[in-house]
């Protein structure tokens, strides 16, 4: 059965739409769609990138042999508008999912990757949330002059998701009667983060308490009612955070105004460190519902109640933690004849190697090598190879990884044999022209030892995990979108 052209354009505008800015929030994404028009139809499967293949033995289960998915929900005709919070949730491995039913839609799911960076699945699942109610009320307009500002406003709502999913929580948490305006705090993050001073970015830590909680804070210095600093005014906050920079204080705020000062935990390194520490004994805790914004330079992370929710950079809300993704070296480790000690601790060694690179922004390559005896490299070697354990030790490797060359390293005594080792290897096809040298000289020299691993560390940032020449790291080439989408198949003749 052909679907009418007003169904397909609303599908493909509101599909688009949620695709395009999710790839702009949480770098390249796909989204599927498992939805009913009108009760009493076929359930209908829109996943032009395959985002669902794999899963067909769930799905199978959840919508066909059993009416799982249909536990909870009200009858069509009883909505008045929208209801998702009784649609149950379908857990499939590395996705987030979002359901519900509408006046206009009887019934959809959709589905987006749930990235290894992903700092929390709150904002995309808020995001699908507001792409469920754009698809049910686009079905039930004639309009069709108004899809494309909905393509536009979905490709738009990193703010909006990162609002809602915040405004959710703080519910959750102390109720829904709040004086803090989450998209005023919001747009003054941005702000600040855009607002350099005397030619360098903000850093330190500003905090949103609610108002009615701030006389449990213990200050280091208050400022009087007359005299404390608009939010608004990013210029005057901006200056502020310098009497917080580099330093365990942490500037407060009711949402408002610049309220004063108090001591917080130890000063962090980083921005994944900073939300995971707890502040030592006496000093102070935050209230319940506050929310943090940690500035590191160009780039900051915000958090809830010291659990990460985003991070925001070039005048944007992003879904990463800044974390190194170094699950494909995981995986590729696993095929090494390596006991759970040695793979363990190897991993955790490259892993801290991988984001002090990240975190002082140099590039670098570590050769993991499984041979025994190790392969024979020209470099700098080490009279006595270092055991890499302890601060100091895993400091001084970090610190050699500097050199031009990369690091060499045992596999299984997890011990740094050499360094500013040289990586060559005969040209062949699968070279990137678009990477720089180090990353295809990676890829050559993995090409002539298949059993060796190269991390690869860029300085700005990306982290490839190079084995017998092949970028594991690499995304996956997944199918083109067209330009219109084709009549989507029923579930039954999708799953075959």
């Amino acid at each position: 059965m052909s679907l009418d052209r007003h169904h397909m354009l609303c599908l493909h505008t509101v599909y688009e739409g949620l695709r395009m800015g999710l790839c702009e929030f949480s770098g390249p994404s796909r989204a599927a769609l498992i939805y009913a028009c009108k009760e009493g139809e076929p359930l209908r499967v829109a996943d032009p990138q395959n985002l669902l293949r794999g899963h067909e033995p769930r799905l199978r289960e959840y919508f066909v042999d059993t009416a799982e998915w249909k536990d909870g929900l009200p009858p069509h005709e009883q909505v008045s508008f929208f209801d998702q919070h009784h649609a149950r949730r379908l857990g499939l491995a590395g996705l987030v999912s979002l359901g519900g039913r509408s006046r206009g839609v009887a019934y959809q799911m959709w589905f987006t990757e749930q990235h290894p960076d992903l700092c929390a699945p709150g904002p995309t699942r808020r995001w699908l949330e507001l792409a469920l109610r754009q698809l049910s009320t686009s079905m039930t307009s004639p309009d069709i002059l108004s899809l494309d500002a909905t393509s536009n406003t979905l490709q738009e709502l990193a703010a909006q998701a990162v609002h809602d999913y915040i405004v959710d929580e703080r519910a959750r948490a102390i109720g829904p009667d709040t004086r803090l305006r989450v998209f005023n705090i919001l747009s003054s993050i941005i702000q600040i983060s855009k607002t350099p001073e005397e030619g360098a970015w903000a850093r330190g830590r500003l905090a949103f308490v609610e108002p009615s909680r701030l006389s449990r804070l213990h200050y280091l210095a208050k400022l009087p009612k007359a005299e404390r600093p608009r939010l608004d005014h990013g210029k005057h906050v901006r200056k502020m955070l310098l009497s917080v920079e580099r330093t365990p204080r942490i500037l407060v705020s009711d949402g408002e105004h610049i309220i004063g000062m108090v001591q917080g935990g130890m000063a962090q390194g980083s921005a994944a460190q900073a939300h995971q520490a707890a502040p030592p004994s006496g000093q102070a805790e935050l209230p319940s519902g506050s929310l943090c914004a940690q500035f590191n330079g160009r780039h900051g992370m915000l958090s809830l109640d010291g659990s990460p929710v985003c991070s925001f950079s070039d005048g944007a809300f992003h879904s990463t933690n800044r974390r190194p993704n170094l699950v494909t070296l995981e995986e590729a480790l696993l095929e090494w004849p390596l006991d759970d000690d040695q793979r363990s601790t190897l991993f955790a060694t490259v892993s801290r190697l991988v984001a002090t690179a990240g975190e002082q922004k140099y590039g670098c390559a570590i050769i993991i090598d499984p041979y025994t005896p190790l392969l024979s490299l020209s470099g700098h070697s080490l009279e006595t190879p270092m055991p890499l354990v302890g601060e100091e030790r895993l400091a001084l490797a970090a610190g050699l990884a500097k050199v031009d060359g990369a690091l060499h390293v045992s596999a299984a005594r997890n011990q740094l044999c050499a360094f500013a080792c040289l990586m060559d290897g005969p040209s062949f096809p699968g070279e990137d022209r678009a990477r720089g040298a180090r990353y295809n000289s990676a890829l050559r020299f993995t090409h002539s030892h298949p059993e060796l691993i190269v991390v690869v560390v860029s300085s700005d940032r990306p982290v490839s995990v190079v084995q017998k020449g092949v970028d594991l790291s690499k995304p996956p080439s997944w199918p083109a979108v067209p330009s219109m989408l084709r009549t989507p198949p029923t579930l039954e003749e999708w799953l075959g």
